[in-house]
């Protein structure tokens, strides 16, 4: 198991056969017509999987493709399983097909995640897209370049190295000719393998620009059409019936009321209960009119929620790394620092919630639905209604984030039932109580460390162990000796799944908190701490280029910290400084602290920039999200059921809680382009406890930092753990 394999979690949202996107050649080329097409054929392309036991790399098919096709006119347009939501990877994609054939982005249309038209994909997510996909499509608009200047020498009686390409049109002397016209009259299928040649990121002319957002323009003004908008003839709305409590079952049910409604239909199957109606009002109405009996549930609370988690730890656990002699390096150390941190649960609380449109003909479905994996959703279908992937076709909508929450068909499966029942396409929306209550959170944790070091300040044991909240991150970047490192799989009360950076930021926050205690004890600064225990050089960059940014060591005050971290091929650093800290006493007594924000510096570097813009959105995107899972972002339960599951209750980050943020991107040409979804997002919670560390000698060892905070508080107090 190689160090990345690591990270597959083992959230269990869901769990199938193996599936793959096939089809015949012939068949194919028939479909599409005349023109160009490229097929990729990769001999081993691995996959990451979030969320989901036993779909990690070795599910995924070896043939996994991607290709692109020319028609006659010179169009040339673009085929994906990947998803659109939010983090602008249509445009960065463009790009590289642009890059490589040398045509304008504007020509080049991308078909995205649809199951009848794109190939098959494990899902959007892990910063899985840019390397993978990115290198997809500009090693098959390489290998259409190769051929079109083949056929253009052949065709001008030419050498191939007087053959230019540029604007979509070849050049030789005196001849020129667009795309169009060199496949007009011989169609072809050429293929392409891993070892096709793309231009270096170096000789990089259109990708590495700050192209402006593919259809940006739509989603401005409002023509862009999300799932929730859709509208098929003869659609009805859907309203689901929902347990009181987690784990509840469904008994009696008096549907009289309902069913004298008009116009409404009841689908009643199992625990499943539901109503489809001409308006959404009406499904509402109706689903309220009915009277239905649960009993059960599992009365979950929060209230013990980290006890738990460590007195129910599964069996099969991974077997944790060792490295060296960890008892011998604690007995000899002159510096040793043993803590416990909690993590709460978080909700992903998605701009747009679950939503599906789902249609039955002939026998067939097909679903509309904003989702993660396309693919995964088409076989949770073909579970649900007993019928092969090939009757199934779902479409994926550019959609309003997911940040890791959609990965299951909820949705998708629920409206299809509805539509069944009632004989016509169905829309189903999901209300934000839903999307808080029966959506799936971030997990929560405990984590436990101890450590050691050197009188010099040298880290010589390292004994960490994450419970629940998952194994992405966990292994440390700095140099030592003797470690012993261990992800205890445990049952969680809560359903739990992915969410952005999985548990990379739990683990980063442990680790960079117990990182400045080490510093404390052997009195050494922060940064000249961590740079003296690092070995990595491009981590060391990002950390070098945050402290210079932010000037660290002129403007090292009582209110700063910093933390550093790698995750999924990204490398980043983050400074904060604290406008105001302070302790007030709690009306238990303790000591709580009371902060603002004055401002954040990020440095990151995940290789060779694509997209300049959107990597800048990106960091600060995952910087202002990151806020609220550090200072107040918890899901509160109790008695199976949330109690903070609304806007009015859940405390997200304001406009009032950002302050200004520097963004220091480092530029790697000539490294591979990596991910950037997820890894920035890391530093900020240890940055921010570090520097309450710094100011009041107060370690608040819990996400959130202010777990008192609510949606209704002005100074956001908690019980600081020291």
């Amino acid at each position: 198991m190689g160090e990345q394999d690591i990270e597959l979690e083992r959230y269990e949202l869901f769990e199938g056969p193996a599936y793959r996107f096939a089809v015949d050649r012939r068949e194919f080329i028939k479909t599409l017509g005349g023109g160009l097409v490229v097929l990729l054929v990769a001999s081993n392309v691995e996959g990451q999987q979030e969320s989901g036991r036993g779909l990690g790399g070795d599910r995924m098919p070896s043939d996994i493709g991607a290709w692109l096709h020319i028609d006659e006119n010179g169009a040339v347009t673009v085929f994906t399983g990947k998803t659109e939501i939010g983090q602008n990877i249509r445009t960065s994609l463009t790009q590289g097909v642009a890059e490589e054939l040398a045509v304008p982005v504007a020509s080049i249309a991308l078909v995205m995640a649809d199951t009848a038209r794109t190939p098959f994909d494990m899902g959007t997510f892990g910063s899985r897209t840019t390397p993978t996909m990115n290198i997809q499509l500009r090693r098959v608009a390489a290998a259409a370049r190769a051929v079109l200047i083949d056929r253009a020498a052949a065709k001008w009686n030419a050498a191939k190295d007087t053959i230019t390409i540029k604007d979509g049109r070849l050049t030789s002397g005196a001849h020129t000719a667009g795309l169009g016209e060199l496949i007009k009259d011989a169609p072809l299928v050429a293929t392409v393998t891993e070892n096709t040649a793309v231009h270096p990121p170096a000789a990089w002319s259109v990708a590495g620009t700050a192209v402006p957002k593919i259809n940006g323009r739509d989603f401005v003004t409002g023509r862009h059409q999300y799932t929730v908008d859709l509208i098929r003839d003869g659609m009805l709305h859907g309203k689901i019936v929902r347990p009181p409590v987690y784990g509840a079952t469904l008994g009696r049910v008096d549907a009289s009321a309902a069913e004298r409604l008009s116009g409404v239909t009841i689908v009643h199957d199992g625990n499943f209960l539901g109503v489809a109606a001409p308006s959404a009002s009406a499904a509402s109405a109706a689903a309220a009119a009915i009277k239905a009996d649960w009993s059960g549930g599992t009365g979950a609370s929060g209230r013990t929620l980290f006890a738990d988690l460590k007195a129910h730890v599964e069996d099969g656990n991974q077997a944790p790394f060792v490295t060296g002699n960890i008892d011998a390096a604690f007995a000899n150390a002159p510096h040793s620092a043993a803590a416990e941190y909690t993590i709460a649960y978080i909700a992903h609380a998605p701009l747009e919630p679950r939503a599906a449109v789902a249609e039955w003909q002939d026998g067939r479905l097909t679903v509309w639905t904003g989702t993660q994996r396309p693919f995964g959703v088409q076989q949770e279908l073909a579970d649900a209604f007993h019928i092969p992937t090939d009757r199934i076709r779902v479409i994926v909508p550019d959609t309003g984030s997911a940040y890791g929450g959609k990965h299951t068909g909820d949705a998708a499966i629920e409206a299809a039932r509805l539509a069944r029942g009632a004989g016509k396409p169905v829309k189903l929306v999901w209300s934000r109580e839903e999307e808080f209550a029966w959506a799936y959170f971030r997990p929560a944790g405990v984590i436990a460390i101890r450590a050691a070091a050197a009188a010099n300040g040298t880290v010589t044991a390292w004994d960490f162990h994450n419970y629940n909240s998952g194994p992405a991150g966990i292994r440390t970047p700095y140099e030592v000796a003797n470690q012993r490192i261990a992800f205890h799989p445990a049952q969680s009360p809560l359903r739990q799944g992915s969410y952005r950076g999985l548990a990379a930021t739990a683990n980063h926050f442990a680790r960079e908190s117990h990182m400045d205690d080490l510093a404390h004890a052997v009195g050494i600064d922060p940064l000249a701490f961590r740079l003296a225990n690092l070995k990595d050089e491009r981590l060391m960059a990002v950390l070098k280029a945050a402290a210079e940014k932010f000037r660290w060591p002129a403007t090292r005050t009582a209110t700063v910290g910093l933390a550093c971290g790698v995750e999924k091929g990204g490398y980043t650093a983050c400074c904060v400084e604290l406008d105001g800290v302070r302790l007030k006493s709690d009306a238990g007594g303790a000591d709580a602290p009371f902060i603002k924000l004055r401002r954040i510096v990020v440095a990151f570097e995940c290789g060779a920039i694509v997209n300049p813009n959107g990597l800048q959105n990106q960091v600060e995107g995952a910087i202002v999200q990151g806020l609220g899972g550090a200072m107040f972002e918890a899901v509160e339960f109790a008695d199976g059921r949330l109690t903070n599951g609304r806007f009015s209750q859940y405390r997200l980050p304001r406009f009032s809680d950002v302050p200004p943020i520097d963004v220091v991107l480092l530029d790697r040409r000539d490294l591979a382009p990596a991910g950037a979804g997820e890894t920035p997002i890391v530093g900020l919670a240890p940055a921010i406890g570090n520097a309450i560390f710094a100011a009041t000698g107060v370690r608040v060892r819990t996400l959130p930092l202010l777990a008192g905070a609510s949606a209704s508080t002005t100074n956001q107090n908690a019980r600081a753990r020291q």
